[in-house]
This record gives C-alpha cells, sequence and structure tokens, in this order.
C-alpha cells in the first residue's frame, strides 16, 4: 500500500490548520525560607502586594514584602508541610472574601470559610478586602440615630449611622457586653451586623454566638472569627474581610453594624508579622504603618449621600487599655480616626456601676446630630450633672455638714447613676428611656429611696405597656415629647401605685 506525497502534505495541513496552541503561563517561583508563618520566594518578580499565592500542598498565602531579591510571604493556614524547595505560584487574584445575603446567620473564618458547621456557603460574590473609602462627596453627614439601647449611651454618648464610635476600657470592664447588647437591639431597626472577633478564646466566641442565637440575633448577624490559637496573619485580616462584608450591603443601600473585638490584638498580629518580614520598628516596636493598619479600615465606615443609595456602615472598634492608660501608642492612634469614644472605667465597673462608662472622658462628636429631639430634650443636662456628682462625691468624703443645694445635687446624683445600671443583654426602646430620664430630670425620682429606683424603673415601662401605649407609641413615631401635662400626669399616675420597700 502506497502513499502518496501530496496526501501526506494534505494531511499536515489540515493538522497545521486545526492546530490550537493552548499555552498556560504561570508565574511560578521557589521557597528559600520558612518559619514562623513567614515564606520568602525566588522568581515571583511579576506578583503584586496583596496578592493571593498557592503553594504546592493546597495552602495560601499573601504577598506582602515586595524586595528586589525575593517576595516576603505570609502564609494563611498551617505553614509546618513547606518546606525549602517548594513551589509557590500565582493566582493572580487579589485577596479577596466570599460577600452577599447568603453569609448572613454563618460564622466564618477571615478567609470567608464557614466554620459553624452547617456546610458551605453558597454565594458566588466576592470583594477584595482592601478598596477605598468613599470620598467627600459620595458621603453626607450622620443624620439617623443608632440606637444602642443602652441608656448610658444613648443620652450621654449617642451614635449616628455611619459614625465610628470607640469602645475603651482594660479587660474585663464590660467592652464586649455592650456591642452584644447594642447588636440584640437591631432586631427591628432594619439593621445588618458583623461581629468580628480578633484573637479570643473559641469558647468566647462559641459563648457570644449562643448568645446572640438565643435572642434571635443571629438572623441579621455575620460573624467573624480569628481565634487566639490562628496564625497571625488571619487576626490580621479578620478586621478587613468583617468590613469587607458589610460594605457590599452599604453599597446596597442598606445599614450596617461592624463590631471589631479588638483592634489591640489586630495590631499586635500585625507587629509581630512585620517583625518577621524583618520590617523596622518603631514606637512599642509596632511598625510605622500601624496607624495607617487602622485608618484604612476604620475610613470605610460611611453614611452614604442619597445619590450613591443612602447605605451606611457604621463601625465599633474596641481597643484594651493597661491600667487605663489612653494615652499609649494604640489608643492614641483610633482616638484621633475615630469620631468619639465610650470609656469604660474599672473603678465603676467593680464598685457595680454596669455598664461601667465615665461619662467625663466618654464623647461623642457627631452623634449629637443624630440623637431623637426627645432624648435630647430630656438629658441635656445630665452629663453636667453627673460631673458635678462625682466631684461633690469626693469632696463629701471628707466633710459631713453640707448644705441643702450640695445635699440635693449629691441625692440627684445617686439617682441619676442607679437609673442608668442596666442589666446584661436587657436592651431597652429608647421611648422607654426617655420616659425613665424625664422622671429622673424632673425630680419625680428625688423622694423614691436610691434601691428602689432600679425596681421602680421596671415596673413604670410595666405600667406604661398596660396603661400608656399611647404616649410610648408618640414618642416613638414622631421622636419629640408629648405635652409636658401628659407626661407629668402619666408618672404622678404610676407613682400613686408604687411600693416602697420597708
Amino acid at each position: 500500500m502506497s502513499i502518496k506525497a501530496e496526501e501526506i502534505s494534505a494531511l499536515i495541513k489540515q493538522q497545521i490548520e486545526n492546530y490550537e496552541s493552548d499555552i498556560e503561563v504561570n508565574d511560578v517561583g521557589t521557597v528559600i525560607e520558612v518559619g514562623d508563618g513567614i515564606a520568602r520566594a525566588h522568581g515571583l518578580d511579576s506578583v503584586m502586594a496583596g496578592e493571593l499565592v498557592e503553594f504546592s500542598n493546597g495552602v495560601m498565602g499573601l504577598a506582602q514584602n515586595l524586595e528586589e531579591s525575593n517576595v516576603g510571604l505570609v502564609i494563611l493556614g498551617p505553614y509546618t508541610d513547606i518546606k525549602e524547595g517548594d513551589e509557590v505560584r500565582r493566582t493572580g487574584r487579589i485577596m479577596q472574601v466570599p460577600v452577599g445575603d447568603e453569609m448572613i446567620g454563618r460564622v466564618v473564618n477571615p478567609l470567608g470559610q464557614p466554620v459553624d458547621g452547617m456546610g458551605p456557603i453558597e454565594t458566588t460574590k466576592t470583594r477584595p478586602i482592601e478598596s477605598p473609602a468613599p470620598g467627600v462627596m459620595d458621603r453626607k453627614s450622620v443624620d439617623e440615630p443608632l440606637q444602642t439601647g443602652i441608656k448610658a449611651i444613648d443620652a450621654l454618648v449617642p451614635i449616628g449611622r455611619g459614625q465610628r464610635e470607640l469602645i475603651i476600657g482594660d479587660r474585663q470592664t464590660g467592652k464586649t457586653s455592650v456591642a452584644i447588647d447594642a447588636i440584640l437591639n437591631q432586631h427591628d431597626q432594619d439593621m445588618i451586623c458583623v461581629y468580628v472577633a480578633i484573637g479570643q478564646k473559641e469558647s468566647t466566641v462559641r459563648g457570644t454566638v449562643e448568645t446572640l442565637r438565643r435572642h434571635g440575633a443571629l438572623d441579621y448577624t455575620i460573624v467573624v472569627t480569628a481565634s487566639a490559637s490562628q496564625p497571625a496573619p488571619l487576626l490580621y485580616l479578620a478586621p478587613y474581610a468583617g468590613v469587607t462584608m458589610g460594605e457590599e450591603f452599604m453599597y446596597n443601600g442598606k445599614h450596617v453594624l461592624v463590631v471589631y473585638d479588638d483592634l489591640s490584638k489586630q495590631a499586635a498580629a500585625y507587629r509581630e508579622l512585620s517583625l518577621l518580614l524583618r520590617r523596622p520598628p518603631g514606637r512599642e516596636a509596632f511598625p510605622g504603618d500601624v496607624f495607617y493598619l487602622h485608618s484604612r479600615l476604620l475610613e470605610r465606615a460611611a453614611k452614604l449621600s442619597d445619590a450613591k443609595g443612602g447605605g451606611s456602615l457604621t463601625a465599633l472598634p474596641f481597643v484594651e487599655t493597661q491600667a487605663g492608660d489612653i494615652s499609649a501608642y494604640i489608643p492614641t492612634n483610633v482616638i484621633s480616626i475615630t469620631d468619639g469614644q465610650i470609656f469604660l472605667q474599672s473603678d465603676l465597673f467593680f464598685s457595680g456601676v454596669r455598664p461601667a462608662i465615665n461619662a467625663g472622658l466618654s464623647v461623642s462628636r457627631v452623634g449629637g446630630s443624630a440623637q431623637i429631639k426627645a432624648m435630647k430634650k430630656v438629658a441635656g443636662t445630665l452629663r453636667l450633672d453627673l460631673a458635678s456628682y462625682r466631684e461633690l462625691e469626693a469632696f463629701a468624703q471628707f466633710g459631713s455638714d453640707l448644705d441643702k443645694s450640695t445635699q440635693a445635687k449629691l441625692n440627684r446624683g445617686a439617682r441619676t447613676v442607679e437609673i442608668l445600671k442596666q442589666g446584661l443583654h436587657q436592651p431597652l426602646a429608647v421611648e422607654k428611656q426617655v420616659m425613665s430620664i424625664y422622671a429622673l430630670t424632673k425630680g419625680f425620682l428625688d423622694d423614691v429611696p436610691v434601691e428602689d429606683i432600679t425596681r421602680f424603673e421596671s415596673e413604670f415601662h410595666n405600667w406604661l405597656d398596660n396603661n400608656r401605649k399611647d404616649l410610648l407609641s408618640q414618642i416613638r413615631q414622631t421622636g419629640k415629647l408629648a405635652e409636658a401635662d401628659d407626661m407629668n400626669e402619666a408618672v404622678e399616675a404610676f407613682k400613686k401605685t408604687f411600693v416602697i420597700s420597708e
């Protein structure tokens, strides 16, 4: 059987015409050093800052230091299997996390992977974890209140939607409880919450998730956790993952509350990474860009203009102080970035004043414009009254014979402290807060014994629910006080039914 030359050439021509070149170009480098969650790789000349890379065992890494001869990579997972000489390849993707409605009600790690044992999250949307904050023209001033349900905050340091309010204090002073209560109070406020737990024990996070579930708050909350046992890169990434998930809702015209618990641990994780990457240490061994670490995170909180959909993202960052020292490096950094701070004092906490908010050192720079008119009216002098009470209280310890006006101020101050106390996980509707503070500031509680104030308040709220629902709904709907006679009449009518304990 002979094959003609023309047939061969026709066959070759056909093969050439049908030839498709599927060349896949991969940037592949080699690990030259690995240890403590950091790898250095040679050969990734075109890698981008913040790009994801993949090691040969499937673990992901993040390009941080782009140097002349090598690239510093932080390893996002177990690094014991990675060794010198291993391949590492570019993915071409900047670090991103899954976002969308499907994330609500789930507990995820900073990579957006579920850790709650409830199966995979069916979402196709992702967003890069680093994105520019909205510009000045895309924002509008804060004008809507974010009701936390905590009297001491809503009356003295009100928070507006789109604000950044720092919660600062020593460990074990109730910082987390304040944020969890604020989340619980959003059940009817059309708000999506993101709780970011950084460097906490897994058992603590589990307890927090259980609290949210028990009160039905997990239906509108995403929990992002990077526990103390996780590698430092995940603790560093957690807040960015949380704000990215929140931004997806903000840019779709919704309102979001993001809690970062707490940024001191993120700064410590970032310090660890930076020192391992051999970046020069500065004050307190933190790198020079630790201010930028927090500012680029918190600047993403905003109240968007109506043209951009009018959504908002409110940030509640936490910072832990050592022995109440708010002049340390990280506290002063974050105070200068935020729009106010709520200072929780351990002395107050241990003396039974809970939440232990120090009214003198706590401030809200923009929240006053978002406070409802009724609260603004009744709580106007509350801060000054408390401050003068604290001063007189210290002074009165040395003198026994006090004049009548000083005695009256001390009596009113003691009742103010008592009315601002609140039980754990018992957020209060704003109209009931207004009625409590109205009764206090108008002198209706001056003759009620201090030990009966808490009982007076809870019975008063029950009485209002049963007898004067109209008064409560009027305050809630209009945001204004009812007629003074009507308010006074309600308090007096209840007072007649109140039995003072022997």
